[in-house]
């Protein structure tokens, strides 16, 4: 590009609008004004309804919702850190497309960037783009809605690319593009993305390292890393506001250490092992990478009329409508040991070049890829591979904070396809050699074609097509119908890998062809877009597809209120909670949407609050029930339809208590609120003993405290005692950024009750007030936004720089 004109600029140009043509023409619903109708959007909807309330009237953040689990910081469920100006960057970078046109191509335009950078040309690296962004996993989640998830993955290629050009010397253009693209990454604000692309440079760094040593390039490999280490620092910087509030919520979070001592084994000092490893993806289940429905394709995929399923059912003289009933179903055709899922799927095509890219590639770069897809394979696999999982969840860092450890292999859905594409470049450089091309190409086409055919042909030599949902189905169905069923499984085994076998067979006949120079490269370019488009454009149809889409009014009004709904709505008290039991209160958004709930839809819950609900809320302990000022506990009729029953016992806002009972420790506070009166006892910790010093146990029956005013961040209360007075608020508890004032005097509070609040307030007639006034949020903006500035005129200034060197070099 040294001369730059149109000529040299239009292979680019031509790119980016087959990535538009591609992302549109696969969500073509977008043209027509429809939305994408994504679960997990819904339930956020419900969860930031008091939150984007909240903004819209007065356009600040709240910063604290009262809508779920009776109260909890907003930082990752709607909070917007306007600090980093750098968002203006992933506009132009998207084109300003709509969601989920934006990921969709990001996601060509990231990977691109990365085997630009590798040094592939244009044509190849659109292939390799294609291959990369229509790995199914990366439309699963963007039809479940999980889009900063979606969003962050699209960041991981540039960085990486960014890595790679400063540790080839290229140290301006690495560190702008690390710089740039790793603060861009982390606002996305999904740090277990962020995490796994750190573990992925960390294996790179380490493998460049022992190059540098054997090439005796250290001083150059040290300094790259010092300029990557800068550029991380600019990335933390810009996004500070983000990551200090994170990091201390998540110290209160599930994700954090509990207080409590028992389950022990289960323990560790971030989520607990059973349910970090809740989704793990099956050893044998691996092979989906290669044979989408290798495991019975998606938990939601149902049988169809044209089964065996279906065929046994008519047999049997089951009516057509209840055999249509019956073969509509999901639950049948996976047999894997995920709660639900839908397969990862990388590529046959894909496979198949990265174990010839094993033998053709060399280089740290191969070491690095293949030790990052080892890896990548191995933790997903969780609780069936517990000695390396043991491992990373008890030693390495931050590891533990992070669930569905089956993400990872978001790790190789990039590495395998990198190496694969970084294989096809050597051929394509490299063609005087052709007998060990060929030869390389044969045995990969052996492992990764045979593989195909065994499974295409004699899939049951190594499968049952059991899985352990099976023994439940057997107690209902009789042996004939479960018979049908693992025919079914089987069925679509062998279709699915008879296609990756013919896949397989196209590439590996083209590149046969190139390397023996009977088809020109321009033609196997255009055979390579092809093959891969047909490949990966298909399966990710089948999780996302027109179907996902639905109109737009319906995507602006998520929720209906019930017939109980309303009931409560008549009530305009603004601060009451309400108990939903026709759901299941922890997994449940809808009631949040219109009410202050004791449930709610949310990964990252505060631990406390988690550990009340399970030990006392879940078991109908109504002392815990009142204290959490539940006012209303809708129940299903005997129609099965919601209905709304007021708890007359329900304590309120905020009430003096008598007396107080300490404790010594978590497990005794939690035990201590089986038989105790909210009304009259508060259970505090020990270590809020010089909190109580104060204090005469006692309380006047005349003394009253009441809210006045309410909005989620700041809570107002008038009360009057005749003595100094023992209060426990019904507002959960969370010290990082919540402080009381007592006639506008910062005032100490402390927890009781497990998870609510208290304090001692001074006699006579005075006024209440909380705040939540969190330091990390309000400095780390000013950080954020100072820092990005400042990382913008560097990027500006290397730019000039660049085109000065550049032109100095023309002349």
């Amino acid at each position: 590009m040294k001369n730059p004109n149109f000529k040299q600029a239009w292979p680019y140009l031509v790119a980016v609008v087959i990535f538009l043509v591609i992302t549109m023409s696969f969500l073509s619903p977008l043209i027509e004004g429809k939305q994408i109708l994504q679960s997990d959007i819904i339930h956020w909807k419900g969860a930031a309804k008091e939150i984007t309330d909240y903004r819209d009237k007065t356009g600040q953040e709240p910063l604290w919702t009262n809508s779920m689990f009776g109260g909890m910081p907003a930082y990752q469920i709607s909070t917007r850190y306007t600090g980093n100006v750098l968002g203006f960057l992933d506009t132009i970078l998207t084109l300003g497309l709509p969601h989920p046109a934006n990921m969709v191509f990001l996601y060509f335009i990231g990977f691109f960037i990365l085997l630009l950078v590798l040094g592939l040309n244009p044509w190849l690296s659109v292939a390799g783009a294609i291959a990369y962004a229509f790995s199914s996993y990366f439309f699963i989640i963007i039809e479940a809605g999980h889009n900063s998830q979606a969003h962050a993955i699209g960041y991981i290629a540039p960085v990486l690319a960014g890595m790679i050009l400063a540790l080839r010397k290229k140290y301006l253009w690495g560190f702008i593009v690390t710089a740039v693209f790793l603060s861009l990454e982390v606002k996305q604000n999904h740090l277990q993305i962020t995490y796994y692309l750190a573990l992925t440079a960390l294996i790179l760094g380490l493998i460049e390292l022992v190059y540098a040593f054997r090439n005796k390039t250290f001083t150059a490999y040290l300094k790259s890393v010092s300029l990557l280490l800068v550029a991380l620092v600019f990335a933390v910087l810009t996004n500070l506001s983000l990551l200090w509030t994170t990091y201390e919520y998540g110290n209160y979070t599930i994700r954090g250490k509990s207080d409590l001592t028992t389950q022990k084994a289960n323990r560790t000092s971030g989520l607990d092992k059973s349910y970090a490893t809740q989704w793990s993806y099956g050893i044998g289940e691996t092979m989906t990478l290669m044979i989408p429905d290798f495991y019975g394709g998606s938990s939601n995929d149902s049988p169809g009329m044209n089964s065996n399923i279906a065929k046994v059912l008519h047999t049997n003289n089951i009516p057509d409508e209840n055999i249509r009933q019956f073969t509509g179903q999901s639950g049948l055709m996976y047999w894997g040991g995920q709660p639900w899922t839908s397969p990862v799927y990388i590529g046959a095509i894909i496979i198949f070049l990265f174990f010839l890219g094993l033998m053709i590639v060399k280089g740290p770069l191969k070491w690095w890829l293949l030790a990052a897809t080892i890896l990548s394979i191995a933790l997903s696999w969780g609780h069936n591979f517990m000695g390396l999982t043991d491992l990373f969840l008890n030693y390495f860092p931050g590891y533990n904070k992070f669930r569905a450890v089956t993400m990872i292999l978001i790790i190789a859905e990039l590495t395998m396809p990198l190496l694969g594409f970084l294989a096809i470049k050597v051929i394509f450089d490299e063609m005087s050699t052709a007998g060990k091309l060929n030869k390389a190409l044969y045995i990969s086409f052996g492992i990764a074609g045979g593989l195909a055919v065994v499974f295409a042909v004699v899939p049951d030599m190594f499968l049952n097509f059991t899985g352990p949902n099976d023994a439940s189905l057997s107690k209902s169905f009789p042996d004939w119908l479960m018979q049908a069923i693992r025919d079914d499984r089987k069925a679509v085994c062998r279709a699915d890998a008879f296609r990756s076998f013919i896949f397989i067979t196209l590439t590996a006949g083209t590149l046969w062809l190139v390397i023996n120079k009977k088809l020109k490269k321009e033609y196997a370019y255009i055979g390579l877009i092809v093959f891969v488009l047909g490949d990966m454009f298909t399966i990710a149809k089948r999780y996302l597809n027109n179907d996902s889409f639905t109109s737009k009014s319906r995507i602006e009004t998520p929720f209906e209120p019930s017939t109980a709904d309303q009931q409560i709505l008549l009530d305009k008290d603004p601060d009451y909670r309400v108990l939903n039991m026709t759901v299941d209160p922890m997994r449940d958004a809808s009631t949040s949407y219109f009410h202050k709930s004791l449930g709610g839809y949310h990964g990252a819950k505060l631990r406390r609050y988690q550990e009340l609900f399970d030990t006392h809320v879940e078991k109908n302990n109504m002392a815990v029930i009142n204290m959490l000022n539940t006012r209303y506990v809708i129940i299903p009729d005997q129609n099965k339809q919601p209905i709304a029953q007021q708890n007359q016992q329900a304590l309120g806002n905020a009430w003096f208590v008598g007396e107080y009972k300490l404790v010594d420790n978590a497990d005794l506070e939690l035990a201590a609120l089986n038989g105790f009166d909210p009304s009259k006892t508060a259970i505090v910790d020990t270590k809020f003993r010089e909190d109580l010093k104060s204090w005469v146990p006692g309380k006047d029956t005349l003394d009253f405290i009441r809210l006045t005013d309410y909005l989620p961040n700041d809570l107002k209360y008038k009360y009057k005692s005749k003595n100094a007075g023992l209060v426990v608020f019904s507002e959960i508890y969370y010290p990082k950024g919540w402080n009381a004032y007592v006639d506008g005097t910062l005032t100490p509070h402390f927890r009781a009750n497990y998870v609510l609040r208290s304090m001692v307030l001074p006699a006579g007639e005075h006024t209440v007030e909380f705040k939540f006034e969190p330091r990390a949020f309000y400095i780390g903006e000013k950080v954020s936004l100072i820092s990005s500035i400042v990382l913008i005129l560097l990027v500006v200034a290397g730019i000039v720089i660049g085109a000065k060197d550049m032109f100095a070099r023309k002349a």
